[in-house]
């Protein structure tokens, strides 16, 4: 089999010791945290193929520390807490503030 495929000009290699596999995308990422990974170069191009399930991570949003003081300031609460808000409502901070002072 391997000779035939040389002699097709493929050529097939498991990639060893593969530790994570992460694929980023807008709406998450898609974490393989135990997958085979095989490279296959065919005609000067090489295609990767992963073998594994994968797990979805969904975005944790980057909170700018102003938002995080102002929710703080507004709310009374401590900044720990301010921010736990926010990102709780993906950064929204009219909400995180509600969140925050409904009793």
């Amino acid at each position: 089999m391997k000779a035939m495929m040389k002699k097709l000009g493929m050529n097939v290699e498991p990639i060893e010791d593969v530790q994570e596999i992460v694929i980023k995308t807008p709406k998450g990422s898609y974490v393989f945290d135990a997958a085979e990974v095989t490279a296959m170069t065919m005609q000067g191009v090489t295609t990767y193929q992963i073998v594994g399930q994968p797990r979805f991570v969904e975005p944790v949003p980057e909170i700018p520390t102003e938002d995080i003081t102002m929710v703080a300031s507004q709310a009374g609460v401590p900044e720990e807490a301010a921010k736990g808000a926010l990102v709780a409502t993906h950064g929204d901070i009219a909400e995180a503030i509600l969140r925050l002072t409904k009793t």
